[in-house]
């Protein structure tokens, strides 16, 4: 069965995201999943630049990954991205990082995030959510 998501973003592993051992370095998967949160976001016409002259930061608080299978140096994937929210002022994204030549899910990850004012308060603007939900 075939996880349906809201986006997905492609990649294949370089040479120099792997460690002696040969398989990609465990930090590099915080860099895959982020790229594609990123990509998500930008998909949605989410501008990082104007949120923050706003006076809103979008800031990730919790991350949550676990390991399933290693993937190696040419190795092709995606990076699914599921998002919700988590409560009136904390979102998640729900991603998984499947690779592409026999379809097994390497990495399963829940990023929370949430939108920080200039003073340190939490928000997440009502039209933000609508625009990520729509």
């Amino acid at each position: 069965m075939t996880q349906e998501f809201q986006f997905t973003e492609h990649f294949k592993v370089r040479d120099y995201e792997c460690d002696l051992q040969r398989i990609v370095n465990n930090a590099v998967y915080q860099n895959y999943l982020e790229h594609a949160r990123h990509e998500f976001l930008l998909s949605k016409k989410v501008d990082f630049a104007a949120l923050a002259d706003e006076g809103l930061n979008l800031v990730v608080i919790r991350a949550e990954v676990d390991y399933k299978r290693s993937l190696t140096s040419g190795d092709e994937f995606y990076v699914g991205v599921n998002f919700s929210m988590h409560d009136r002022v904390r979102f998640k994204f729900d991603q998984t990082i499947v690779r592409k030549s026999d379809s097994a899910v390497c990495v399963q990850a829940v990023v929370y995030g949430t939108g920080m004012t200039n003073k340190g308060r939490p928000k997440v603007p009502r039209t933000l959510v609508e625009q990520l939900l729509a």
